[in-house]
């Protein structure tokens, strides 16, 4: 009896913290977090800086909650949100994204094919601040933090690449105007990179500034389509004539060849960087007792 009553916390320990158990209850969590992100924002449509102060709460709750699932369920720290080297990675984020996304824009333009016809006042580029904190912080807690870590654990960093790209992709298809191919592309383009970031700094804050650059400049500056969402007007005005495959059509640049370029490339150029570094974690049946 005394046995049984010793073994037992260890083994409940152990299953909460294992892969599966981290993907089912924290996955979950997270997911209803998101969406009350999605009813704040609704709820405080006509109020964007009410909807930005209420996210930013809910961003900062929901990586408490990821802190805390590490802490006491896990037993670990949490090395991937540590406040050192933060604001460096998500200043570099910040960069890459907006510069990726405008140099798709700029593209266009330089073939006609996105034109500016003025500019708006500038507090057209508030509300996009709500959307672009909500979706970088809980997507790169959820997709990269929860499953992708979890999926490593086990069978390592290149099946944890695939299945995490996959399955963002394909989240992607319960958005208003989504397609079967802009899914795709975003799970090609943005899975392989984002997953770069976190294979090439072990951490999830150079992700999170990409996510968050990349939607606000596509929304609040070029006022595109996010991913098949509504397109909201922000600081350009403009129009948009060409075709799908430079435009991405409805779902926005993100189905665009444009993007599949250029970040793919940045996300390989990543990978070949995290490779160099030695910070490719092997499926468990190939890592030594140490490396467990």
């Amino acid at each position: 009896m005394t046995t049984l009553t010793n073994a037992q916390p260890g083994l409940v320990r152990r299953i909460l913290g294992s892969p599966p158990a981290r993907i089912l209850i924290l996955g979950f969590v997270l997911l209803l977090m998101m969406g009350l992100n999605e009813d704040v924002m609704k709820s405080f449509a006509a109020l964007p800086f009410k909807a930005v102060q209420h996210i930013l709460a809910l961003c900062i709750a929901g990586i408490a909650v990821y802190l805390g699932f590490a802490h006491f369920v896990e037993r670990r720290e949490a090395t991937e949100l540590s406040t050192s080297g933060m604001g460096r990675e998500l200043g570099i984020g910040l960069l890459v994204g907006a510069g990726l996304y405008t140099v798709c824009e700029l593209v266009l333009m330089a073939l006609g094919i996105y034109r500016i016809n003025g500019l708006n006042a500038l507090t057209y580029m508030i509300p996009a601040i709500a959307m672009a904190l909500s979706s970088s912080v809980f997507e790169e807690l959820l997709f990269r933090g929860v499953l992708f870590r979890a999926v490593e654990t086990w069978f390592g960093s290149w099946v944890a690449m695939v299945v995490s790209a996959l399955v963002f992709g394909l989240s992607h298809l319960m958005n208003p105007e989504a397609t079967l191919e802009g899914a795709l592309f975003i799970a090609v383009e943005a899975g392989i990179l984002l997953a770069a970031t976190v294979m090439l700094t072990r951490r999830l804050w150079l992700g999170i500034g990409f996510h968050m650059a990349w939607n606000y400049t596509q929304s609040a500056i070029f006022s595109g389509i996010v991913s098949g969402n509504e397109p909201q007007q922000g600081l350009i005005r403009s129009t948009v004539k060409g075709p799908d495959w430079l435009t991405g059509g409805n779902f926005g640049v993100e189905s665009s060849v444009l993007a599949l370029t250029v970040c793919t490339a940045t996300g390989i150029v990543m990978l070949v960087m995290a490779v160099k570094r030695g910070n490719i974690v092997p499926p468990i049946w190939k890592r030594t007792a140490a490396e467990r």
